[in-house]
């Protein structure tokens, strides 16, 4: 894409991650970069690595927690163009298709927010980038290794990315490939650099493994379909409408291809097909979350590059310009909507209020520290209390960190009034309810909480978060 506009896009994107506040995955998974390991009860580690390069170079900011994300885009986008064009040489799709990807919700929110589908959805983008070269060159295997590696590494739905290949080599019946060391060497590769989330699993209970498999364990066929609309709505969001008509087109135009072996068509459904199946399948057992689908972008931006000539600019457009309203919702708020019509709201609202409100609220009842059972509450109380305040994070999930445990002591605990249920009798004890607070943006309400005077039980699973600046 041209390069100008590329680099107005990522300005721009690198300004909106410094502006908007951080969601609570992002505090969660920046403590992560504060307890760097192996692997997590919910995902691999690649999402902390990013956040600790980020805030290294930039600080312990939002900006600083995202900075990989734009920069990531970025480079991305110009993989692309190159992956596009060597695929498709006559016809040269590769701007067309970075630019549809860009103008996607998908990649636009993802660029400026830091969860593990951002660097998923950048080490998809080099694993096409590299498989498109293997041919000219059997070396890129080793690159396409070493991404396929990072992409497993950044979430367990980059498995994705190493069939691929496989299917690639089995429908083109290049069975020449295999007589080559270098496919073998980056299967080595891809696996050296995967083996420590396997490790750190063994030796704790296989708990992500179990997690994140066990989504696939239920049986819930009466909501398939539901599901299933559920899944096709979000992508229409999450795509915008026209490139998901474009998408879907240029999908079928591939599949068309493929039964014919074309290489490259293959090479695109190998890349996007199976990854389908297993979300459509997955809709059978539950909902399949809309940002679970990005690993199927890349793939489809080209496809999409290939059709749809006379829609594409139109496709642009209305994209770019949801993602400026998003944007403009995410750091300015133009518009009062309530909480189930804005996302923005619902996610990024009130958390450094709400932070202070805590903490006037435990200084005027002598309290020691400000404490959540939720992880992302937890994680956005360690983020935006006032320097030397205590935040403990109180659910099972923290025994898996390397974290200093909590002391017995009389702190002030926030429950969500979503949540039905009293404070956690395993976590503590002497709990008495003293307030009521809310987090609220522009005065409308995002959230409301009961508060709590609450003791730790000696053998909770309570730990003491970090604090920026290591206060």
């Amino acid at each position: 894409m041209p390069i100008l506009a590329l680099l107005l896009l990522t300005a721009v994107r690198l300004a909106v991650a410094a502006t908007a506040p951080l969601a609570p995955d992002e505090t969660y998974y920046w403590i992560w970069s504060r307890a760097l390991a192996p692997g997590y009860l919910d995902h691999p580690p690649m999402v902390a690595l990013w956040i600790w390069l980020g805030t290294a170079l930039a600080g312990e900011t939002a900006l600083g927690v995202r900075l990989m994300g734009p920069l990531a885009a970025a480079i991305g986008s110009l993989m692309l163009v190159d992956a596009a064009n060597r695929l498709y040489p006559a016809r040269r799709p590769g701007v067309a298709a970075a630019v549809l990807l860009n103008a996607t919700l998908m990649l636009g929110a993802g660029a400026v927010t830091m969860t593990p589908d951002t660097p998923l959805l950048f080490f998809a983008v080099m694993t096409l980038w590299a498989l498109a070269r293997v041919e000219d060159d059997p070396r890129w295997w080793l690159v396409a290794g070493l991404t396929i590696g990072a992409g497993l590494d950044s979430k367990y739905t980059g498995a994705l990315l190493a069939l691929a290949p496989v299917l690639w080599i089995l429908g083109t019946r290049r069975w020449l490939l295999l007589r080559s060391p270098w496919p073998w060497a980056g299967a080595v590769l891809a696996m050296t650099l995967f083996a420590p989330v396997i490790v750190w699993n063994a030796t704790h209970g296989w708990v992500s493994f179990a997690k994140q498999g066990g989504r696939s364990g239920r049986w819930a066929p009466g909501q398939a379909v539901q599901h299933l609309l559920e899944l096709i709505a979000g992508q229409v969001g999450l795509a915008t409408p026209i490139v998901f008509g474009l998408f879907a087109a240029g999908l079928w135009q591939a599949v068309v291809a493929a039964r014919r072996r074309d290489p490259a068509g293959l090479l695109l459904v190998s890349l996007a097909v199976p990854g389908l199946l297993v979300f459509v399948e997955h809709t059978v057992s539950a909902r399949v979350q809309a940002n679970w689908l990005a690993i199927l972008y890349p793939p489809l931006a080209v496809a999409a590059a290939l059709v749809g000539l006379r829609w594409r600019a139109a496709a642009v457009t209305l994209g770019l310009t949801l993602t400026t309203l998003v944007y403009l919702q995410a750091t300015a708020a133009l518009f009062p909507l309530p909480r189930r019509m804005d996302p923005t709201l619902a996610r990024l609202g009130g958390w450094s209020e709400l932070a202070d409100a805590a903490d006037r609220m435990r200084q005027a009842n002598g309290l020691e520290f400000v404490a959540s059972e939720e992880y992302g509450q937890a994680a956005e109380m360690a983020w935006w209390l006032p320097p030397g305040v205590m935040a403990i994070g109180a659910e099972a999930r923290w025994a898996l960190f390397r974290l200093p445990p909590a002391a017995p002591s009389i702190g002030l605990l926030l429950i969500s009034e979503r949540r039905q249920d009293e404070p956690d009798p395993a976590q503590w004890t002497a709990v008495e309810q003293i307030g009521r607070l809310t987090r609220a943006r522009g005065g409308v309400e995002a959230e409301a909480f009961r508060v709590y005077r609450a003791t730790i039980l000696s053998g909770a699973a309570a730990v003491v978060l970090p604090r920026r600046g290591g206060k």
